[in-house]
């Protein structure tokens, strides 16, 4: 082997930011900068241009630009990018069982199933 497969992947999506933009894109399907700005708590201009030029350097992304004025900017998930969605949901769901202290205000756990509708887990695994 070349490298660990997990230390891999961790690369991919350990940066700070990195999953909370690719949940906004999975579940609330968000393309657009300001989509991310103003959704991601504590991200400043600089930082989310940075995570989506590595996102997009990774392959976990795509970027078009629309010949408009002023300039349009979308992203898009790939289907590496896309791949990431059941990791997520497992984190989801670690986090909602193991950790629900921190995750609910009454402390008590659920199943993500409990948390989100069948539609948002259908956004989630497509």
């Amino acid at each position: 082997m070349k490298a660990c497969p997990v230390d891999t992947t961790l690369k991919l999506m350990g940066k700070k930011f990195t999953m909370h933009i690719i949940r906004n894109m999975l579940m609330f399907k968000q393309s657009r900068f300001n989509q991310f700005l103003d959704s991601i708590e504590g991200i400043n201009p600089k930082t989310l241009s940075v995570r989506l030029r590595e996102m997009e350097k990774d392959a976990l992304i795509s970027r078009k630009i629309y010949p408009e004025t002023p300039p349009r900017v979308e992203y898009t998930m790939t289907e590496k990018g896309h791949a990431l969605a059941p990791i997520l949901i497992q984190m989801a769901e670690f986090s909602m069982k193991y950790c629900c202290g921190d995750v609910f205000i009454d402390g008590k756990p659920r199943t993500i199933k409990q948390t989100l509708s069948t539609k948002a887990l259908k956004q989630l695994e497509q």
